[in-house]
């Protein structure tokens, strides 16, 4: 066994490393910021609060027999309406079924200031913040200011579950 000798002014080693390691993620923790929403005029509102994260992640995830992602359907094929869709503001993704039994997955995150969608109607996926709207069939702009399409994202639908893949 090896004895930790005292660093100067009486303190060991192991006590500085660890007051080093607890001030570390005192930042990080810091750093992570709050989840209050802006409401200041002229910025999103609070159910439309720009994004900057990607969608979520799914690499190194399986879908199991369910076509749910980590164990969890994302969805039943019921919940989402013919000629429209549904966005899961949570998880980033919104599902469409622009026709009977066709589903299809997009981000959530409008591609012009990344808001989060706020919902879909009349064939379009709508964007709050500036009025961006964008295809249920396809995630191209159908209305400006975004330029850039919502990028798809893959969906499993097995039974009456869908999950991202």
């Amino acid at each position: 066994m090896t004895h930790t000798s005292p660093a100067p002014g009486g303190a060991s080693r192991r006590s500085l490393v660890a007051a080093v390691g607890a001030t570390g993620l005192a930042a990080a923790l810091a750093a992570c910021g709050s989840d209050e929403k802006s409401t200041t005029p002229g910025t999103p509102d609070a159910d439309a609060t720009p994004d900057t994260a990607r969608p979520p992640s799914t690499a190194g995830q399986e879908s199991s027999a369910a076509g749910a992602t980590g164990g969890r359907a994302l969805a039943r094929t019921s919940e989402i309406p013919e000629g429209g869709g549904k966005v899961f503001a949570d998880r980033r993704v919104v599902v469409t079924q622009p026709s009977k039994g066709e589903f299809k997955a997009f981000s959530a995150v409008c591609t012009h200031q990344k808001c989060v969608v706020k919902d879909v109607s009349d064939g379009t996926i709508n964007c709050p913040c500036h009025g961006s709207k964008f295809s249920i069939e396809d995630g191209s702009v159908r209305h400006d200011p975004a330029k850039l399409p919502l990028p798809e994202m893959k969906i499993s639908v097995q039974g009456d579950s869908i999950g991202l893949v």
